[in-house]
């Protein structure tokens, strides 16, 4: 298959030269997600949905745009990339719109050093996707106070392929296996509920059933008597599952199209203090293994490593080669891959054994950010930490702030990244956060 849509893009590529464009992109990809759901104790949904796309990029007299389509037959891709030469022609040309320059191809790692697909994971039966859903439902279902528990088991396989008419060519396939639960329970009027779940290109990676179970029903019994929060300025401890989400909104603003388009915070900072020393992010395409891990991005761009913030310092923005040229900067990548924190020394446990006093947010609930400026809201559920241990479930609060400033006051971080996620962040804790509750 792989060779197959490798094919179908070199000869996208080679339609639109004949048919007019001086420069094509084309990529061409296929995917299929297949997955069971088990709803106490009875299979609920079974879904197996194959899609196939390509997409191509022009580049006509000066003039860009890019189009895409379901049908890769030879014959009707003809009709399309004419049609759509036609259409680019009626534009008004654009200069920073150029093809990617072929040197920033070069030096790509292979797809097999990745490793980024479980070659058995096609061949698991049926029954033995539906045992893994079963065996996670049971150790729900009719436990104390559960009311409602669901049971996943999904899997996708998917494939890369793109051409260029300045000389890429490459592909790269992965799979990705996933299993989690969900359960709520009764508490009175109060319905809390939370999740477990695991994902990794390989089955092997996942923990066992019993486990993901196990833990869901851990998390949301956590919640059972949450009273709202506390009005108060403490310290905010951040578990590893949610604090994906808030580096996500410390470097989502770290793009070059939010730059060059005056929606940013990063403006004017590469090379300034952003945040506290004590936080390094590494983006890292080339992480074995990694859900966020390729060979190349959707420009053809090599995989390598880059630093986003070093010891506080803003090193790097994600620069696709269009924003590039409007910016005057060399491009790097338009999309992340792997933001990787850098660890500290302390154990969650040991953290929260020396917080004398805090508020450990377990989820995030809502809330804004103007990436402009940094300022935010945030709706959180946790728990208090009371004399070095976590105590009452409080929930119906926001913490409020600037982002940048509250990284600036990142006071540890520790040693425990949740693996699951393109995202490996560890447990974070802050000082001085300001929470508004009751």
């Amino acid at each position: 298959m792989r060779k197959e849509l490798e094919k179908r893009a070199a000869e996208a590529v080679t339609i639109a030269k004949k048919a007019g464009a001086q420069e094509a992109w084309a990529g061409a990809d296929r995917s299929r997600e297949v997955s069971y759901e088990v709803r106490q104790g009875v299979l609920e949904n079974v879904k197996d949905a194959t899609s196939r796309s390509l997409g191509i990029r022009l580049y006509v007299d000066g003039r860009y745009s890019a189009h895409s389509t379901t049908d890769l037959r030879p014959e009707k891709l003809k009709g399309f990339i004419a049609e759509a030469i036609a259409l680019t022609r009626a534009l008004e040309p654009d200069e920073h719109r150029v093809i990617p320059d072929p040197a920033l191809f070069g030096g790509q790692p292979s797809a097999s050093a990745l490793d980024l697909v479980d070659g058995a994971l096609s061949s698991v039966a049926r029954e033995e996707r539906i045992k893994r859903c079963e065996q996670m439902n049971e150790r729900l279902v009719g436990k104390p106070k559960v009311i409602s528990a669901t049971s996943g088991f999904s899997d996708s396989h998917s494939i890369i392929a793109a051409a260029s008419s300045n000389g890429f060519s490459g592909s790269y396939a992965s799979t990705v296996a996933a299993m989690w639960s969900q359960v709520t329970l009764d508490d009175g009027e109060k319905r809390p509920e939370d999740w477990m779940g695991a994902w990794g290109h390989h089955l092997g990676e996942l923990p066992k059933a019993a486990e993901i179970a196990d833990q869901a029903l851990q998390l949301a019994s956590a919640r059972l008597g949450q009273k709202k929060g506390p009005t108060k300025r403490t310290t905010m401890v951040v578990d590893r599952r949610a604090a994906g989400r808030l580096v996500g909104r410390l470097l989502g603003p770290a793009h070059g199209s939010s730059v060059q388009q005056e929606r940013s915070f990063w403006k004017d900072k590469l090379g300034s203090k952003l945040v506290s020393d004590k936080l390094t992010v590494v983006d890292d395409p080339t992480l074995r293994r990694g859900l966020g891990s390729r060979p190349f991005d959707n420009e053809g761009i090599a995989a390598k490593k880059m630093a986003i913030i070093e010891k506080g310092v803003a090193k790097n923005l994600y620069v696709d080669t269009y924003y590039a040229r409007k910016l005057g900067i060399a491009p790097t990548t338009g999309r992340s891959s792997n933001r990787v924190v850098e660890l500290g020394s302390r154990s969650r446990d040991e953290i929260i054994a020396a917080t004398a006093e805090g508020i450990y947010v377990t989820s995030w609930l809502g809330g804004n950010m103007d990436s402009t400026t940094g300022d935010f809201s945030f709706g959180v559920a946790g728990q208090l930490i009371e004399n070095g241990k976590i105590t009452a479930p409080v929930g119906e609060m926001n913490v409020t702030g600037n982002i940048v400033a509250l990284w600036s006051e990142l006071a540890e971080i520790g040693n425990d990244p949740w693996i699951y996620s393109s995202t490996l962040a560890p447990t974070l804790v802050f000082d001085g956060v300001q929470f508004s509750g009751a």
